[in-house]
């Protein structure tokens, strides 16, 4: 029996007459003459239904309206399930809070302002905050290419977390040698397997975790990415470098179990799923107490797997790839691989000019940066 239904007994002179409703103050569905509560029919019970879901569902006018069918959409669809669920999340907020607003509302400029308020209450969380904006901002995107809104007031604000823009962080060879030395006290060589299959080939986690044996070829490992990037789901191809050679064959005789292809195996020798290997990946580094000292201010921020990225774009740079050839490689801009170029390898490469020139008594002679960066 559905729950709320709504039945009314009238007493006329021809005898008793029940109205059943789908809810109180709702739409009719059955009518009855005679003295027992009636029995409903399929037909009828079919027709309860919909008046109910059609009350549940929002107003074609409401923000819950236009979540709904970009829940619906090809852009949604063509996302990442990580990024589905990492989204959801914020769509429930955002329903929570705006969900029965009519999307007139969102026409307004004025709303841009009550925007930056909701994301400054969540200031204590600054990294969800900003990811909430993002997430509201791609739905009222999706509302303008349909014409259900006409701005996206959710464009142009700033993002509270200061740790947003990492371009300048990147593992260490000396990170890297404190990391598998606490891993090795728990005897994890399975989650020192992918920091180093990441340090070689620069993949994201859920592209890390999904690589299989067939994605390896003569001369590269060729993966078809899972993260849409600029509405595009791009193929990441990575050479097969001789330090990169020796890891597969160390690969090759973990043990796994029958049918499973992927380069990576956890413990029980079964293929990791993204979060199981990224919260095995944080203990370790959280124990090794690996972290990122901003020059300037001092402040320390935990180094995340995707910050390995920026080890395996230190070691393109350093076998010769110009700045665009690695930014292709990386799905990154130029500007960020400079970045990196400038930090982590042309000062390294000038201090060991300096060395060298020292070594053979060459002081007086200034080192010229170009010149060192070339060597």
């Amino acid at each position: 029996m559905i729950k709320g239904l709504h039945y009314v007994r009238k007493k006329t002179k021809a005898g008793d007459v029940w109205h059943v409703y789908a809810w109180r103050g709702g739409p009719s569905i059955a009518r009855r003459e005679g003295g027992r509560k009636p029995v409903l029919t399929a037909a009828e019970l079919k027709l309860a239904i919909s008046a109910i879901e059609q009350a549940k569902a929002p107003e074609q006018t409401s923000l819950s309206s236009l979540i709904r069918d970009w829940e619906q959409s090809p852009e949604w669809k063509a996302l990442g399930e990580g990024t589905k669920k990492t989204w959801g999340s914020q769509i429930k907020k955002i329903t929570d809070k705006w969900g029965t607003t009519p999307l007139t509302v969102w026409n307004d400029p004025r709303m841009k302002a009550r925007v930056v308020s909701w994301r400054d209450s969540q200031a204590a969380a600054p990294r969800g905050a900003d990811l909430g904006v993002m997430v509201l901002r791609e739905l009222l995107k999706f509302g303008l290419l349909r014409g259900r809104v006409l701005t996206n007031v959710a464009v142009g604000i700033p993002t509270l977390y200061r740790g947003g823009k990492r371009a300048e962080i990147v593992w260490t060879e000396e990170d890297i040698q404190r990391f598998t030395a606490e891993a090795m006290k728990t005897e994890a060589i399975h989650i020192v397997d992918g920091l180093r299959l990441c340090a070689l080939t620069g993949l994201r986690r859920e592209d890390l975790v999904t690589v299989t044996q067939d994605d390896v070829y003569d001369h590269a490992i060729v993966k078809r990415a899972l993260k849409v990037s600029k509405g595009k789901r791009r193929t990441a191809t990575m050479p097969r470098i001789p330090e990169l050679d020796a890891l597969l064959a160390e690969l090759a005789t973990r043990k796994r179990k029958e049918g499973v292809r992927t380069l990576l195996v956890n413990s029980h020798g079964k293929s990791w799923s993204g979060d199981g290997f990224g919260g095995s990946f944080n203990r370790i580094r959280d124990a090794g107490d690996i972290v990122y000292v901003d020059p300037d201010t001092g402040e320390r921020r935990k180094k995340h797997l995707h910050d390995v990225r920026g080890t395996f774009a230190t070691r393109l740079i350093l076998a010769g790839l110009n700045d665009a050839e690695v930014a292709e490689v990386m799905g990154w801009s130029v500007e960020q691989v400079s970045g990196i170029r400038r930090t982590y390898v042309d000062q390294s490469r000038v201090v060991v000019a300096m060395g060298e020139r020292i070594s053979q008594g060459g002081v007086n002679r200034p080192v010229n940066r170009e010149e060192a960066t070339r060597n």
